[in-house]
């Protein structure tokens, strides 16, 4: 705690003056490379990293993704755009996700945007807090993350996450074969009772809806009326 106050003192000194800090707080965190080496940081760099470390969180970069795209369907090929673009899988979103903020994650969506491609993961982590991670789905690079304080404290989807005996990652692991996963939610109550929905796109354009067991990510096809197939039955062409 008191390592936290040295910095976040020294970055606020450094900040007001326009120059550069030298991290010298001591710790035995093996995370603690930079504070303990003594070298000179910028001021910002100091200042985050201070934050970073206080909330267990991964480090924020430049907020922009490696792979440029605007959201645009005016051609109707959006989705395949994406979803060929894209060079980091659901699964590895995930535990990148993961490595920002321990915990479950709850939903993963593959979606062009202001800072480019990306991937956006929920989290339900270990805090308690829902969490928000965007993720450069170029490289699984954390380009924001923030707690969703809008998110409406849902007791039986807190309980659908903490009960639920796999992730997002092993739905999207096993809807894999029928496409590539464009996005992966937790449904508390899909017919009374919990189910992962998986959408995916395969190479030649068509969209599936798939439904994965919580507890053994075992996938089905979603009943007709629930998928936005163009053929409407549910299954890959």
């Amino acid at each position: 705690m008191k390592r936290h106050l040295i910095i976040a003192t020294a970055a606020a000194a450094a900040l007001v003056a326009g120059g550069t800090v030298t991290a010298v707080a001591v710790s035995n965190d093996t995370g603690s490379a930079n504070a303990a080496s003594g070298r000179q940081l910028p001021a910002k760099t100091v200042a985050h990293e201070a934050n970073t470390q206080a909330s267990g969180t991964a480090q924020v970069q430049d907020g922009r993704s490696s792979i440029p795209m605007q959201d645009d369907d005016a051609n109707g090929q959006e989705e395949i755009r994406e979803a060929n673009a894209a060079k980091v899988s659901a699964p590895d979103a995930a535990a990148a996700a993961l490595k920002a903020v321990p915990g479950t994650v709850t939903g993963l969506d593959l979606d062009a945007d202001r800072p480019g491609l990306v991937w956006d993961a929920d989290v339900l982590g270990k805090d308690g807090k829902w969490h928000e991670v965007t993720l450069d789905a170029g490289n699984a690079r954390v380009l924001n993350q923030h707690i969703d304080q809008d998110e409406d404290d849902d007791a039986q989807e807190r309980a659908a996450a903490e009960n639920a005996g796999t992730d997002a990652a092993a739905a999207a692991r096993s809807a894999a074969s029928h496409g590539t996963v464009t996005s992966v939610e937790l449904d508390d109550d899909h017919r009374g009772k919990a189910v992962w929905e998986v959408e995916t796109i395969t190479k030649n354009g068509k969209e599936h809806k798939l439904l994965a067991d919580p507890q053994s990510a075992n996938v089905t096809a979603a009943p007709a009326h629930d998928t936005d197939d163009d053929d409407n039955d549910g299954a890959d062409d």
